[in-house]
């Protein structure tokens, strides 16, 4: 081979191995370039602030709103007992019936006593006017006439002591049939017929409750009164319409009280050993439903909230202190860390009161590893199949 044509294969020899060498590295530069993380997608709520009704869960315990304990006001014994326990009674309805024969004795003895006194009263009269009239004539003397008015004054006496006496044992002989002062619900009798009863005995011979309407008694917290004072005054809640006096009831099996009660009154003396104060609450309970003793749970509204920003709960965390956090995205579709102050749950949302402020948008779901300064796509977030960009969706109770 000629030396012109070994130099021209050396070049495209040479040529070649350039070209492949670029190639190689071309591909290996490819391979070591990481392509691009895909932007994660979030599901956001949008902070819509608006009116909502604060109630405060209270268990509360049920109270007669009457009630009567039925005891003897004369000595004697019981000839009949004249209702049916457990039954229902009507004020002064005969309940018990003393004996009423030694009392019968004493009031027609009083009658008799002032029978008499008013017997002698006109002969003493008599005397008195006859004595004044010879006294001006000086036919008696000042001693009998004085004597005589005596005499008619001790006679007149006589008859209201005869009256009161006579008053008195008929009172007594009424008392002999034991009447209900109120109309109840009447319980088990602790005597029968035959037994001998005192007058005013401690132990009462039955009890009248007066069961509708009924209280229920409920204790609150005097510090979570005293901050509910805090919020009235600051303009947080209104309380000027008259439907947070109304209380809804929950019965012992969980079950909802058909009616609403109203608040009565506010005990104005905290007990030392709960450190509470005593809520009373009046209910309708004409199906004799709830009865006394009873533990219920009451529904208490506060007030309205008039700018109230709710959270659903899954988008509140904690952070290693306990303190409730959230993540939001902002202008520039990048996640940013809030600290909030939560007040109370709402159905399944929380009620922030400082961490958030309208337009703020909320990650509720894509949470899991996510960090503060990523960059992500926001989406409405979809409760139970439903788009929701705001949350302001119907809350239950709050407690």
């Amino acid at each position: 081979m000629r030396l012109k044509d070994r130099m021209t294969l050396r070049k495209w020899v040479a040529l070649g191995a350039v070209v492949i060498l670029t190639m190689a590295g071309c591909q290996s530069s490819k391979q070591e370039t990481p392509p691009p993380a895909p932007t994660a997608q979030v599901s956001v709520v949008t902070i819509a602030p608006r009116a909502i009704m604060l109630t405060t869960e209270l268990p509360g315990r049920t109270s007669a709103y009457r009630t009567a304990e039925i005891r003897p006001q004369v000595n004697g014994l019981v000839q009949k007992r004249l209702f049916t326990e457990g039954a229902d009674v009507k004020a002064g309805q005969v309940l018990y019936q003393i004996d009423p024969a030694p009392f019968q004795a004493a009031l027609r003895n009083a009658e008799a006593a002032l029978a008499r006194s008013k017997a002698n009263l006109p002969a003493v009269q008599f005397r008195v006017a006859r004595y004044e009239e010879l006294l001006a004539d000086k036919a008696v003397s000042q001693q009998d006439y004085d004597d005589a008015a005596a005499a008619l004054h001790q006679a007149e006496a006589d008859i209201q002591c005869g009256q009161a006496t006579v008053e008195t044992a008929r009172i007594n002989l009424a008392y002999t049939r034991i009447t209900a002062p109120i109309s109840g619900r009447i319980g088990r009798s602790s005597v029968t017929e035959g037994a001998i009863v005192t007058a005013y005995q401690p132990q009462a011979l039955a009890t009248i409750q007066q069961l509708d309407p009924i209280y229920v008694d409920v204790p609150q917290s005097a510090t979570e009164l005293l901050r509910l004072k805090q919020r009235l005054a600051e303009g947080q809640i209104n309380r000027k319409d008259a439907s947070h006096e109304t209380v809804s009831l929950t019965m012992p099996d969980g079950t909802a009280y058909p009616r609403e009660g109203t608040l009565q009154f506010q005990e104005v003396t905290v007990d030392p050993t709960t450190g509470s104060v005593t809520l009373r609450v009046v209910f309708p309970n004409p199906e004799g439903s709830l009865l006394p003793g009873m533990f219920v749970q009451t529904l208490i509204k506060e007030g309205v909230n008039k700018a109230a920003i709710l959270v659903p709960q899954q988008g509140v965390s904690r952070d290693r202190k306990g303190n409730p956090t959230a993540l939001i995205v902002d202008a520039e579709n990048k996640t940013a860390l809030r600290m909030l102050t939560v007040d109370r749950t709402v159905g399944d949302q929380w009620l922030v009161s400082d961490g958030l402020a309208s337009g703020d948008r909320v990650i509720v779901e894509g949470l899991k590893m996510l960090r503060p300064g990523t960059t992500v796509e926001a989406v409405p977030f979809r409760a139970n199949g439903v788009q929701t960009a705001h949350t302001n969706q119907p809350a239950g109770g709050s407690n």
